[in-house]
């Protein structure tokens, strides 16, 4: 199609889509636009669906880049009519969560932040880091921004007030073993001796808690308190406990840049944005001192305005354990926007948090500091991404690509014995890796161990979804953790699909590192090329990482639910036993009564039970 043509087909599709946008209702809602293959680019929500919609498609609307381009690729639009705007904001997160749609932006999943959980109502509390916040009447602190911080905050919490760090359950392993060495030496209070009652136990955490939401002053006060009215009772060892308990307290706290008086409590959150990424970065105030901070990067395409951030913090707030009564914006949100999000907060936490966007003073300057660090991370991440560029350029040079590869997935078979055969595929996108796109194959086809058939069998079942994108997009290369055999039955697939997609492997040297590229008929040498060099060794090791995790953990739900335990007379414990003596599940199926019985604890009538059970599957399979 010629550029007039093609030109003329826009016009009439966005003049189509403008009369429709008009026959809106003057209501809130949800509006959801399509691509040409009705996937769904972009998710957003407006107090008049008419107005908001139709400003997308009119001939004289003034757009930035990425909204002209995501613009430029709606085909169609639905949407959804709301009572209120705050049901838009919350159906808005839920389609977004539903969709990803390419377009929005978007938080990690919730599940990747890292929390402190304190089992407030046992008898004995515990603390504990995790990645899941139930509903078990629990407390949790956080989500940190990265599981260092939470491990540096517990281990210091855990030694200055001296509560146990050790895997023990209190009452039930009350009196069981001796103390460790850190009642020894004075890092802990030892419930294990049954010395400590549940009461006094509590109470320090109740010390715990303070220190945990961010009250240092409040944690500081009652601890010089007690400190006090130990040393005025002539109980020195005690007051000499609180003091260094005091101290330690105080050096993580001053570890963090004090910034505002000591009652302050608030987030501070700003964005910056450009034509190639955009970085929100939110900085967390407590007693006065930045205690953490979050910095979320976006790329290009992703659209930033004053709709879409809205409904980021919404999502924010909704997965953080405290919100602070005062939040400072260095942007702003128009009025029906800015009370939508508080509405939705306060029904959340039970009150109001203040909202405000200082124009001039010292929360004028906390938001110049802020919007300066997400300033600077977006700068990182633009060098990054050109380091990156440059590499993948290269490579593409190197392998006789016609494209850069903006996706590459990488392949690994793993084994344990003829058990529990696996795949993994590992996927880079622009240079880094996307996790959320990884995925595992479960062999089902070889017979024993074959690592050809294996690699023909993931691949032919990736390959039967390029194009309904439930992988995620087409790959621009794929990568096999093997060598030049491996890329023959790959390609010999290929051909037989109809694909032309670039295969290569990643040949390791004896030593099991990386050592060249190659094709079904020679290598190419990177090690010349740093940047590629170590870009395929990343990819290399992190695809065998993956690989192997997936198959132990195949391994380990087999160990755990043998089909061994459907068999009459067969437990636990001497499907444990089997299972050391053959190492695999064919092996048992080949082994007659006398091997059986030489397993410790399977007697005759075990065997011959085992021997029927895997006769009759066996049966069963030819009769299918």
């Amino acid at each position: 199609m010629d550029t007039n043509a093609s030109g003329k087909v826009n016009s009439d599709r966005r003049a189509g889509l403008l009369e429709k946008a008009n026959a809106l209702p003057l209501r809130p809602g949800v509006y959801i636009m399509r691509d040409g293959g009705g996937k769904v680019i972009y998710v957003g929500k407006s107090r008049s669906l008419k107005n908001r919609v139709s400003q997308y498609f009119h001939e004289s609307a003034h757009h930035n880049e990425k909204t002209r381009r995501m613009v430029m690729s709606v085909h169609s639009f639905d949407y959804i009519l709301t009572d209120t705007e705050i049901e838009a904001l919350s159906l808005e997160n839920s389609l977004i969560k539903q969709y990803t749609p390419k377009y929005n932006i978007k938080l990690k999943d919730s599940k990747s932040y890292p929390y402190i959980k304190l089992t407030v109502n046992d008898e004995y509390p515990r603390l504990s880091v995790t990645r899941k916040r139930l509903a078990d009447g629990a407390k949790y602190y956080g989500p940190y921004s990265s599981i260092s911080a939470v491990y540096n905050i517990l281990g210091t919490v855990q030694k200055s007030f001296g509560i146990a760090s050790c895997n023990k359950e209190f009452p039930r392993d009350i009196g069981k073993t001796r103390p460790c060495l850190n009642k020894h030496i004075g890092l802990c209070v030892a419930p294990c001796t049954g010395e400590v009652p549940s009461e006094e136990y509590r109470a320090i955490f109740k010390e715990v808690n303070s220190f945990l939401r961010g009250s240092f002053r409040e944690c500081e006060q009652s601890l010089r308190e007690k400190m006090e009215y130990a040393a005025e009772n002539l109980m020195f060892e005690a007051a000499a406990r609180y003091r260094d308990r005091i101290e330690a307290l105080s050096k993580l706290w001053q570890r963090q840049k004090v910034v505002g008086a000591p009652d302050a409590e608030q987030d501070v959150i700003a964005l910056y944005t450009d034509e190639v990424c955009s970085c929100i970065s939110v900085f967390y105030i407590r007693g006065g001192s930045i205690t953490d901070n979050d910095h979320f990067l976006f790329p290009a395409e992703q659209i930033i305005d004053e709709e879409n951030m809205s409904s980021f913090l919404s999502e924010l707030y909704n997965i953080r354990e405290y919100v602070p009564h005062e939040i400072i914006l260095d942007f702003t949100l128009p009025d029906e926007e800015l009370e939508a999000l508080t509405e939705t907060i306060r029904r959340r936490v039970g009150y109001k948090p203040d909202i405000r966007t200082p124009e001039r003073g010292d929360r004028r300057r906390l938001c110049e500091m802020v919007y300066d660090n997400a300033k600077q991370q977006a700068l990182l991440y633009k060098a990054q991404s050109e380091k990156d560029n440059k590499m993948l350029v290269k490579l593409a040079s190197m392998l006789g690509l016609e494209v850069v590869p903006e996706r590459i997935e990488a392949y690994d078979i793993s084994n344990f014995g003829k058990d529990n055969i696996t795949a993994g595929m590992i996927v880079a996108e622009n240079g880094k890796l996307k996790k959320s796109d990884y995925r595992t194959f479960k062999i089902k086809t070889t017979d024993g161990i074959d690592d050809y058939g294996a690699m023909r069998e993931a691949l032919s079942r990736r390959l039967s979804h390029l194009t309904d994108e439930s992988f995620g997009a087409a790959p621009d290369l794929i990568l096999l953790d093997g060598g030049k055999g491996h890329v023959s039955i790959v390609r010999e697939l290929m051909y037989e699909l109809g694909c032309e997609i670039p295969v290569f492997g990643m040949v390791k040297d004896e030593f099991h590192k990386t050592r060249a590229l190659t094709d079904d008929v020679s290598e190419l040498s990177i090690a010349r090329e740093q940047a590629v060099f170590q870009f395929v060794y990343k990819l290399q090791e992190e695809v065998h990482r993956y690989t192997i995790t997936r198959m132990e953990n195949a391994k380990s739900k087999t160990l755990k639910h043998s089909t061994l335990e459907e068999i009459e007379g067969i437990g636990t414990i001497k499907a444990k036993s089997l299972l050391s003596h053959f190492k695999s599940i064919s092996a048992i199926k080949k082994a007659d009564k006398t091997e059986l019985m030489r397993v410790n604890g399977i007697t005759a009538a075990n065997a011959d039970a085992i021997i029927r059970f895997y006769e009759k599957q066996s049966d069963n399979k030819e009769k299918k």
